[in-house]
C-alpha cells in the first residue's frame, strides 16, 4: 500500500506486529555473508521442511536475517521471543541439526545444549546471547536491526519503527533537521570524521540546479566488512537516512537525486538494496511526493569497479561520471562543486544508518553517548589474532582493552598481545603499552593512527611489525591511481626499501629515508590515500624501532615472519616422529620415518611455516 501519512505507517506497523504476535515462535537464521559461507541458506531450507513436516507452520515463523556479528560462530540461529542463541548449527550435518532443533526446541520446548555458546573460561553454557561477552558490552545503533529483521521485507523494518524518523523529519523544516544533526555532533563514519551537520549545511547553502546525495558503500579496506553488513542486513535504514538527508539539503532549494556506490564484490548487498528500493517506491517512500509532502527524491545503485582509491570522495564522483577514478584537489569542495560540478553531499553507509535513530530519539540522546569530541557509537570489524572475530558496535571512548579482551575474548592460543592496527591501510599500529587508550577520532589520531572506516586488526607476538608496514605499503602502491608524484613515486620507493630490509639487505640509512618519504607524502599527496600512507610506516618505526634495527643490523626477524631471515629446524629431543609435518609439507622438505626424529632439508624448504603450525609437540623451531 501507498503510505501517505503517519496513520498509514502505523497501520502497516500494526499489521506486521499482529502477524508476528500470532506466532508462538520465530526462528531467525543468519543470512549474512559469513553465515552463508557456512551453509546457513541450506540450513534454513532444512528447517523449513522440518517445520512443515511437523505441521508447525501456523505457530512458527522462519526468516532469514542479516549479520549477527559473531561471524566465526556461524551458522547462527536465534529463537524468539525466548532469546535462545544457537551457534555453529549444522556445520557438519544440516539435516540432522535442523531435525534436532525442531524436535527439541520447537516441539519439546527444551534447548539443544550442543548448540549453545560455551564460555571458554567458565565453561558455562549461555542461552541469552545478550549475556555472551561478545555482545554484552556492545551498544547498537547502526546495527540495531541487523540479525533481527528480514532485510527483504519492508514490513519487518516498519514493525521495528522504520520510516518513523522520515515522517518526523518531513514534518520539520529542513533547517531544523540540519540543526538537529549538528546538535548531535554526528561525525562522518567513513574515515575523515567531518561533522555531518556542517557538511549538510554547506551543501544546502550552495547554489545549483540540482543537488546530489551519495552513499559511499565502496568499502575497500582489507579485513573490513562494516558497511557490507549494514547494506545486507538493514538496507532500509540506509535508504531512510538518505531520504532524510536529501530533504534537509534540497527541499525548497533544488531537485535532488541519489546514488549508492557499492563495491563490486558485494553482490548480496546489491541484491538486498535493489529489493529495498523497489519496496520503498511501491510504498511511496521514494519517488514523487514522498509521504504526501510535496518532496521528490529517488536514487539508484552504481557498482564500483574494485578500485580502492574510489573510496575517496572525489575519485568516487569521477567514477560515477563514467571517468577514471582519480581524486582532485580539495580546495574545490564537493558541497559546492561535486558530482557533475553540482552541490553534492557524500556520507558513508554507517553515517546514514545512524540518522533515523537520531531523528526519532533526539540529538541529546545521541550526544550523551561517547566522548566530548566523538559522539555515539562506532562499528568495527574485529579480526586478526583474537578469539572472537566478527562485527562489533561499541560506544565511542571504549578502551582498546575492552574490545580486545572482553568482547574479543583475548588472544588466540594464549599468545601475548602485541599491537592493534586501526583504520585500514591508512591507519597506524598501536602497541600493547597503549592498550587502555580510549577509542575515538581524536585519541587515535593523537597516537599516529586513525579511526578510518572501522577496521581493527589484532596482532600477537608472532607478527612482524616491519612485515605489517610492508604489506600496507605494497597494497597502497598497487591501489594508488598514480595521478600525483608524491604518492606514486613515494610508495614505489618505500616498497623498494622494504624489499631490502625484509631480505637482509637493509642499511642504517633506510629508516631515515622512510621517515623523509613519509613526511613528503603527507605534505604533497593529492588525496587521503597518499597523505595517510605514512601512518602504518611511521607508527611501526616509532613504536617498534628495535624490530627495524634487528632486520637491518642483525639480519634477523624477531617474530620469525620474514622468510629470507628465518630458518626452520626440528628439535630431535622432542620430536615423536608422528609424521604430521611430513604429510602437510607442500615441498617434501621433511624427511624421517615413523616414531623417529625428523629433519628438514633447508635446500628444499620454502619456509611456508606449515610444519610449525601443525606440530602438536612444539618440536618445530623457527630461528
Amino acid at each position: 500500500m501507498k503510505i501517505n501519512s503517519l496513520a498509514d505507517l502505523e497501520s502497516v506497523k500494526s499489521k506486521a506486529l499482529a502477524a508476528s504476535a500470532a506466532m508462538e515462535k520465530t526462528v531467525i537464521v543468519c543470512g549474512g555473508t559469513g553465515c552463508l559461507s557456512y551453509g546457513s541458506a541450506e540450513l534454513a531450507s532444512a528447517l523449513e521442511r522440518k517445520i512443515k513436516d511437523r505441521k508447525l507452520n501456523a505457530k512458527v515463523m522462519l526468516k532469514m536475517s542479516g549479520c549477527h556479528g559473531f561471524c566465526e560462530r556461524g551458522p547462527i540461529v536465534v529463537i524468539e521471543p525466548d532469546k535462545i542463541y544457537y551457534q555453529r548449527v549444522g556445520r557438519r550435518d544440516k539435516e540432522k541439526a535442523a531435525e534436532e532443533l525442531v524436535e527439541t526446541t520447537l516441539v519439546q520446548g527444551k534447548v539443544v545444549e550442543s548448540f549453545l555458546y560455551s564460555d571458554p573460561v567458565t565453561k558455562e553454557r549461555m542461552i541469552d546471547y545478550y549475556k555472551i561477552p561478545f555482545y554484552a558490552k556492545q551498544k547498537r545503533i547502526a546495527l540495531r536491526n541487523s540479525g533481527h529483521i528480514n532485510p527483504a521485507d519492508i514490513d519487518d523494518y516498519i514493525a521495528t519503527g522504520g520510516y518513523a524518523a522520515l515522517v518526523k523529519a518531513l514534518a520539520m523544516k529542513p533547517e531544523a533537521v540540519i540543526e538537529e544533526i549538528k546538535k548531535s555532533n554526528l561525525r562522518g563514519r567513513g574515515g575523515g570524521g567531518y561533522p555531518t551537520g556542517r557538511k549538510w549545511e554547506s551543501t544546502r547553502k550552495a547554489e545549483g540546479p540540482v543537488k546530489y546525495i551519495i552513499c559511499n558503500g565502496d568499502e575497500g579496506d582489507p579485513g573490513a566488512f562494516m558497511d557490507r553488513s549494514i547494506m545486507e542486513g538493514d538496507p532500509h535504514t540506509v535508504l531512510e537516512g538518505m531520504v532524510i538527508a536529501a530533504y534537509a539539503i534540497a527541499k525548497g532549494k533544488a531537485p535532488a537525486h541519489g546514488f549508492i556506490y557499492v563495491r563490486h564484490e558485494y553482490p548480496l548487498a546489491v541484491k538486498n538494496l535493489t529489493k529495498a528500493i523497489e519496496q520503498a517506491r511501491e510504498h511511496g517512500l521514494l519517488g514523487k511526493n514522498i509521504l504526501n509532502s510535496g518532496f521528490d527524491f529517488d536514487l539508484r545503485i552504481n557498482r564500483g569497479g574494485g578500485a580502492f582509491v574510489c573510496g575517496e570522495s572525489s575519485a568516487l564522483m569521477r567514477s560515477l561520471e563514467g571517468r577514471v577514478g582519480e581524486p582532485r584537489a580539495k580546495y574545490v569542495h564537493a558541497t559546492e562543486k561535486g558530482l557533475w560540478d553540482q552541490p553534492t553531499n557524500l556520507n558513508n553507509v554507517e553515517t546514514y544508518a545512524c540518522l533515523p535513530e537520531i531523528i526519532v530519539k533526539g540529538a541529546d540522546w545521541f550526544a550523551s553517548i561517547g566522548t566530548k569530541g566523538s559522539k555515539g557509537t562506532k562499528v568495527f570489524s574485529l579480526v586478526g589474532k583474537v578469539n572472537n572475530t566478527g562485527l562489533v558496535e561499541v560506544p565511542m571512548g571504549i578502551p582498546l582493552r575492552e574490545i580486545v579482551f572482553d568482547i574479543g575474548g583475548g588472544i588466540r592460543k594464549g599468545k601475548k598481545f602485541k599491537a592493534v592496527q586501526t583504520g585500514g591501510p591508512s591507519g597506524g599500529v598501536i602497541p600493547d603499552s597503549m592498550i587502555d587508550l580510549p577509542v575515538d577520532f581524536d585519541e587515535l589520531t593523537r597516537v599516529g593512527s586513525m579511526m578510518g572506516s572501522g577496521g581493527l586488526i589484532v596482532m600477537d607476538e608472532e607478527d612482524c611489525m616491519v612485515d605489517v608496514a610492508y604489506y600496507f605499503v605494497k597494497f597502497l602502491e598497487e591501489e594508488s591511481c598514480g595521478k600525483c608524484v608524491p604518492c606514486r613515486e613515494g610508495l614505489r620507493r618505500m616498497r623498494q626499501i622494504f624489499d631490502r630490509i625484509t631480505t637482509g639487505n637493509g642499511n642504517p640509512d633506510d629508516m631515515v629515508m622512510l621517515e623523509e618519504l613519509c613526511t613528503a607524502m603527507k605534505l604533497g599527496s593529492l588525496c587521503g590515500l597518499g597523505q595517510t600512507a605514512a601512518n602504518p610506516v611511521m607508527s611501526t618505526i616509532n613504536y617498534f624501532r628495535s624490530e627495524y634495527e634487528a632486520h637491518i643490523k642483525d639480519k634477523k626477524c624477531p617474530a620469525g615472519v620474514c622468510k629470507a631471515l628465518i630458518a626452520y629446524m626440528i628439535d630431535p629431543e622432542s620430536c615423536t616422529g608422528c609424521q604430521l609435518c611430513v604429510k602437510n609439507c607442500p615441498s617434501g622438505a621433511i624427511k624421517g620415518v615413523k616414531k623417529k626424529p625428523h629433519t628438514i632439508d633447508k635446500e628444499i624448504c620454502i619456509k611456508c611455516g606449515v610444519c610449525y603450525d601443525v606440530c602438536k609437540f612444539d618440536s618445530v623451531k623457527r630461528k
